[in-house]
């Protein structure tokens, strides 16, 4: 019933990647303002990014479901979703915030269908509500404090101070996700 070494590893990892998401939260609307943005403009980047998450999950999907290298390649939707994050300091009009958003929607659909196969294959008892709860629960419960936080940095320091924690964090996440790789490389050696 416990969790192994490789789902505490992709928990930890996820943990860290949607707190770092969270700090933005509800701010985007109010920076959407702050780069000339109007109440469509935050509407139409929040449904492109919505519609390109969905449609790359399906591509994504189809193209590495028999793939070898499925944790490398959510290692890289990892980092390039920290790298798209610092993206954010540099959006300067809706239009580029509208091509960062596809960005940031091929990132999730890259990593996220393959953490979610990932974290299903390495548990022991799939039907396992606790373990399916942990995988679900955690991001909102994290996402939540992140969002507080996220509110007090942007508020007290700048956007731009909040952009660079988000990376950070999620840079982080990345290397946290990529002891993943590390960890099967040396288990299959043993």
């Amino acid at each position: 019933m416990a969790l192994n070494r490789a789902t505490k590893i992709l928990l930890i990892a996820s943990s860290l990647w949607y707190f770092g998401e969270g700090l933005f939260g509800p701010l985007f609307a109010i920076y959407a303002e702050k780069i000339g943005g109007d109440l469509l403009d935050i509407t139409w980047a929040w449904a492109i990014y919505l519609i390109a998450t969905g449609l790359f999950y399906a591509i994504i999907g189809r193209l590495f479901t028999r793939s070898k290298f499925k944790r490398h390649l959510m290692v890289f939707g990892y980092g390039l979703n920290a790298l798209l994050t610092f993206g954010y300091i540099f959006v300067q009009n809706t239009q580029q915030l509208f091509l960062l958003q596809v960005g940031l929607g091929i990132a999730e659909a890259v990593s996220t269908p393959i953490w979610d196969s990932l974290f299903a294959s390495n548990l022991e008892d799939n039907e396992n509500t606790f373990h399916w709860s942990l995988a679900t629960g955690h991001t909102h419960f994290v996402s939540g404090i992140a969002i507080a936080i996220g509110g007090l940095i942007a508020n007290y320091v700048s956007f731009h101070a909040l952009f660079m924690t988000m990376g950070i964090i999620q840079l982080i996440a990345t290397f946290t996700q990529a002891k993943l790789l590390f960890w099967e490389s040396t288990r299959l050696k043993n």
